[in-house]
């Protein structure tokens, strides 16, 4: 496949038709991207040897311009003298050199209009290049979005499932069977001393409420009888 032939297929290219048919996507815009980059060294190439080609040609007439200015100076020189015969062979050199001058200017124009679309399908296809680039990018960042999301999800499965359930159910009951474990080392003895404690503070609240309550009912006796023996 020549290299016009190769270009004119990427640049018309639709590249997202071609990444939704695609199997693999990502492998798909990266093969791409490759034979992009492969077209353009050798459109680049092709440019530079035309480029190239043009300088020589521009020498080449270059130096027949100089002849033909010769040949022109000479015929000048041999009518100034009388030569006719002469002036007509330097005429005829003149008109040789002016012949290849032409042919020369042609083709140095038709080397600048390839040159110049050289440039032209240079930008496209670095164009359509930074397309593709930026597709590879969004693609890789879409495909690492979605492994996450998969990965997410599948450990959001893992933990509804049954067995995971057990697990933690399991890991529950363990945990309340050491709490109580715990509770019952101290069961019977701290917890019993501190009972008793709070029994003799209560008992003793009430011995003196008991006295007070006496008190008061005995000062209440001792002046009842008082007033009645008055």
């Amino acid at each position: 496949m020549g290299i016009f032939t190769r270009f004119r297929d990427i640049v018309s290219a639709n590249i997202n038709a071609m990444l939704d048919r695609a199997e693999d996507p990502e492998k798909m815009i990266k093969m791409m991207i490759r034979e992009m980059e492969d077209t353009l060294i050798e459109l680049k190439s092709a440019c530079a040897g035309v480029i190239a080609g043009r300088k020589k040609l521009q020498r080449r007439l270059d130096e027949i311009s100089e002849r033909q200015t010769l040949w022109a100076q000479r015929a000048q020189l041999a009518v100034e003298k009388g030569r006719d015969d002469l002036a007509r062979e330097a005429l005829q050199e003149k008109r040789r050199f002016t012949e290849i001058s032409e042919r020369l200017e042609h083709e140095i124009s038709e080397h600048s209009g390839l040159i110049n679309q050289y440039h032209e399908d240079v930008r496209a296809l670095e164009a359509k290049l930074t397309s593709a680039k930026e597709k590879k990018r969004m693609l890789i960042e879409r495909h690492r979005k979605a492994r996450n999301k998969k990965r997410a999800q599948e450990d959001i499965r893992r933990m509804d499932s049954s067995e995971t359930m057990a697990r933690f159910e399991h890991l529950e009951n363990r945990i309340e069977r050491m709490e109580a474990e715990a509770d019952m080392v101290n069961f019977g003895t701290t917890a019993g001393v501190a009972e008793q404690f709070d029994t003799l503070a209560t008992d003793e609240e009430i011995e003196k409420e008991l006295a007070r309550m006496k008190g008061e009912t005995y000062d209440t006796r001792n002046t009842s009888q008082s007033d009645n023996q008055a």
